[in-house]
């Protein structure tokens, strides 16, 4: 077996560790330089990390730029309600 393996908690069941290769390209870490992102992600070098970096960043983006037209949509839709305008007398 190369690279790292943790027991799986079955007999004769192992898997690899998180370590063992870059999370974007796949490419093996073995006695390399690792760079790490959001505290468990490992990256071969800057460029995958950067890459993963400008991904989420646009994701998040398109999520807030989704989230807020949701919004404005809801608070532009009103709601199939007759309003009566003119005065009201109470007996």
């Amino acid at each position: 077996m190369s690279g790292y393996y943790y027991y799986a908690g079955q007999a004769d069941r192992y898997e690899s560790h998180y370590l063992d290769a870059c999370s974007l390209c796949r490419k093996p870490l073995r006695d390399s330089d690792i760079f790490m992102y959001r505290g468990n992600t490992p990256f071969c070098s800057k460029e995958c990390r950067q890459e993963q970096m400008e991904m989420d960043e646009a994701r998040e983006k398109n999520w807030k730029s989704g989230r807020s037209l949701r919004k404005s949509d809801a608070q532009n839709s009103t709601p199939n309600k007759a309003v009566r305008t003119g005065t009201v007398a109470v007996a």
